[in-house]
């Protein structure tokens, strides 16, 4: 399709590279994704970095209640996008949310979040990461539960401290499920559509106009179904390079 134009009723006509040609000369395309690797670079390292320091955490001896924990961590999760974004919505709400009811006790200026184009990016970024950590967190933790305990013991006759633990055992361990959850992530963060699309639509000014969100405006409300889809495939292309270079620096490091 990405070398037709169609309109869904009619016919698809052979327009060879025309799609692209449009797509290469399209500012809302550029723009939309700039959104969509503005999104990625807000929700990537957080969800990787904190997901691992919390497993850490819930993992160590000293830590009581890890049943509840992880429960607490991994049940967001479970909820539909429609629940949770619907439920932020409310919390990010400027006049009666739980924000503004903070700011005004402190007698500042509630912001709203999702109509001010500074913060409808970080807004959506935080409800991504407090809705989805819980599955990175389940990974990690199961990826610390494959590290034999003696090496800790080993360590700690030889007076490691903590956080050299952490840097000279910990960390190396994981580096496959370094690889994994952080893959993992940018192809999510690359594919984000539903929070945006219920909490925003794309905007404020089309500040949130990812690229999933734009493919799906040419190609389920005007029509443009050739268009989109040359959007989608290099979308894909991106998504693979991404994949594939991080899969590539896994490689290298254990070599």
């Amino acid at each position: 399709m990405v070398f037709y134009k169609w309109d869904i009723l009619g016919t698809p006509k052979f327009v060879k590279f025309l799609n692209f040609k449009k797509m290469f000369s399209d500012p809302t395309f550029w723009s939309s994704l700039a959104h969509t690797f503005y999104f990625t670079l807000l929700t990537v390292p957080p969800l990787v970095i904190l997901a691992f320091l919390i497993s850490v955490l819930i993992n160590s001896r000293r830590v009581r209640g890890k049943d509840f924990l992880r429960t607490a961590f991994y049940l967001p999760y479970t909820l539909s996008i429609s629940v949770v974004c619907l439920t932020w919505g409310m919390i990010y709400n400027p006049h009666f949310g739980i924000f503004a009811q903070i700011f005004k006790f402190f007698g500042a200026q509630p912001i709203n979040w999702l109509g001010d184009s500074r913060w409808a990016m970080p807004a959506i970024a935080l409800t991504t990461i407090w809705w989805t950590i819980g599955f990175n967190i389940v990974l990690y933790l199961a990826g610390l539960q494959q590290i034999p305990p003696s090496y800790y013991e080993a360590a700690e006759l030889d007076g490691a401290t903590g956080f050299q633990k952490m840097f000279y055992i910990t960390i190396p361990l994981l580096k496959r499920v370094h690889a994994l959850v952080t893959v993992l992530q940018i192809l999510a963060s690359l594919q984000i559509f539903g929070q945006v699309f219920i909490m925003t639509s794309g905007g404020p000014a089309g500040k949130t106009r990812v690229l999933l969100l734009y493919i799906y405006e040419k190609g389920f409300r005007y029509f443009k179904m050739g268009y989109a889809q040359t959007m989608a495939f290099f979308l894909f292309l991106t998504m693979i390079a991404f994949a594939y270079l991080q899969i590539r620096l896994m490689m290298g490091k254990e070599r």
